[in-house]
């Protein structure tokens, strides 16, 4: 047998330094092997870069908007460590459902801030309540979601970085629309609902439920059902929110990349992010917590202090300033464990 016409020999592989026949048909073999390998890896990354590709157009669908600071938000908190992000859920509405509900313009009904740890094992989501009485730049003190109507995301996230004490990384901020598309693209998700009670045609019932968009969607938005009301509201939208975490995170989701990119695609079109939240930026951030699990995301809320009456007659929650300040070195120092550990469940 001769060596393959199209593999060039050594110049100083001599005739009778050639391999037997033997040894040949295992070189041919082994370079067979290797091409197939070359074919497959070629296949894989061209796969791979296709799907990326994809996702990243559906991804780019989303709103950008640019979270730099205006003049009169004074200066950015000093970089600490690890990342925050801020989650904002807008209740914008058709038209003719703000005019029917006599609500006007945008209103962050949630408002979350994420700190992920310098090592991305784990994520920490603070709720604020949406009546928080704090100082919005060039506004004077008001509740803080008033910030998202009078400056939009950017000047949400200057009252919220003035308020923590620490820089905002990100945000992002979507529509109740995309949440209700995103639950149905995910299947449905599992969540725990406080007590039994009925809303919008739908009965929720105490104990771990299955909902669909239609029904998470509802279930987030009622407060008046429950003695705390704006404040069992936010667990509710932790709930939910942790139902959508642990199955975006699961083995059936991950696996599926048809599934992710539906996901990202229903989603998109109601998603408003910071122009540095870009398609790389978010398959960089899944790289680095890859390894994190539905465990390994702990919910709570920020301090605050009780609920009184402005002399305008306005409603609010009273800010603790006290509290406010451990959590703002826990957040700086990147100790959110120590202070989750001793904080949990307090508010």
């Amino acid at each position: 047998m001769n060596a393959p016409e199209n593999i060039d020999l050594p110049a100083d592989w001599e005739d009778d330094d050639q391999p037997d026949p033997g040894q040949r048909r295992g070189r041919r073999i082994a370079l067979i092997a290797l091409g197939l390998a070359a074919l497959l890896v070629l296949g894989l990354v061209i796969v791979v870069a296709s799907y990326l590709h994809g996702l990243n157009s559906a991804y780019e669908k989303r709103t950008v908007v640019d979270i730099s600071r205006g003049p009169s938000d004074g200066e950015r908190p000093e970089d600490g460590v690890g990342q925050n992000f801020l989650l904002l859920g807008s209740d914008k509405r058709s038209a003719e459902a703000a005019k029917a509900e006599g609500v006007s313009g945008q209103r962050s009904d949630v408002m979350m801030l994420v700190h992920v740890p310098d090592d991305g094992a784990e994520a920490y989501i603070m709720s604020f309540p949406r009546d928080l009485y704090v100082e919005i730049a060039g506004h004077g003190t008001d509740r803080i979601n008033a910030a998202l109507a009078f400056g939009g995301p950017s000047l949400a996230v200057s009252t919220v970085e003035n308020y923590v004490g620490v820089p905002v990384d990100h945000v992002a901020l979507i529509d109740f629309d995309g949440i209700e598309g995103m639950v149905d693209t995910l299947g449905g998700i599992d969540v725990q609902v406080p007590q039994d009670f009925e809303a919008g045609g739908h009965q929720f019932t105490a104990g771990t439920q299955s909902m669909d968009g239609e029904e998470a969607l509802t279930f987030v938005r009622q407060r008046k059902q429950f003695a705390d009301g704006d404040f069992q509201r936010n667990r509710n939208q932790q709930a939910v929110l942790k139902g959508i975490a642990d199955k975006l995170i699961s083995a059936d989701t991950l696996s599926s990349p048809a599934k992710i990119t539906d996901t990202v695609e229903s989603i998109s079109p109601f998603l408003t992010t910071d122009d540095g939240l870009s398609g790389s930026a978010m398959v960089q951030l899944g790289l680095s917590m890859r390894s994190v699990r539905g465990g390994d995301l702990h919910f709570l809320s920020v301090p605050y202090g009780d609920p009184y009456t402005t002399q305008g007659g306005a409603s609010v929650v009273a800010t603790d300033e006290e509290s406010m300040d451990v959590l703002r070195e826990a957040l700086r120092e990147d100790d959110m464990g120590t202070y989750y550990a001793e904080h949990a469940g307090a508010y």
